[in-house]
């Protein structure tokens, strides 16, 4: 995927909404000194690019009662059923990520639950019957610290 071209006005405008997302266009607007509605256009030109992919709040599971995040390692039985099986993981709602991956997985998936039996319940119940050889289950025991890229460092 080729890399977007960016002008120093859309580099402001990713910095500031990298450290607060609810910062009004008005006043990313002031800040670079130019309209508001030139800031709306230029947030548009970048979600259309792609580079933005949306808003959202971000939950955190634990508050409301999963408080076990794990990683699992998948290896398909048959690596042909990829997309199937992708298609399947997306219907089962603990599971947050899914990345196809090299080295000793096929798959490498985020899932939450409720607890470690919970947790149990979901890898016997719905993982298994995917079609899978193996699996490796990682557990979290807590995240140290999550973020997106640091545009100040990357977007020059």
């Amino acid at each position: 995927m080729a890399t977007q071209r960016l002008d120093n006005l859309d580099k402001q405008i990713l910095r500031m909404i990298a450290k607060d997302a609810r910062i009004p266009f008005l006043e990313v607007a002031r800040l670079c000194g130019v309209s508001g509605a030139a800031i709306h256009q230029r947030m548009q030109k970048l979600s259309q690019m792609g580079v933005l992919k949306g808003s959202q709040y971000v939950i955190d599971p634990e508050k409301i009662g999963y408080e076990t995040c794990a990683y699992i390692g998948l290896n398909l039985k048959n690596p042909e059923d990829f997309d199937r099986v992708m298609e399947e993981l997306k219907l089962i709602p603990e599971v947050t990520e899914c990345h196809f991956t090299t080295g000793n997985f096929d798959m490498f998936i985020k899932i939450y639950a409720k607890n470690n039996h919970h947790l149990l319940t979901i890898i016997h119940d719905k993982l298994q019957p995917l079609g899978l050889s193996s699996s490796q289950t990682l557990i979290s025991f807590h995240s140290a610290f999550q973020r997106q890229l640091p545009i100040e460092e990357i977007v020059q």
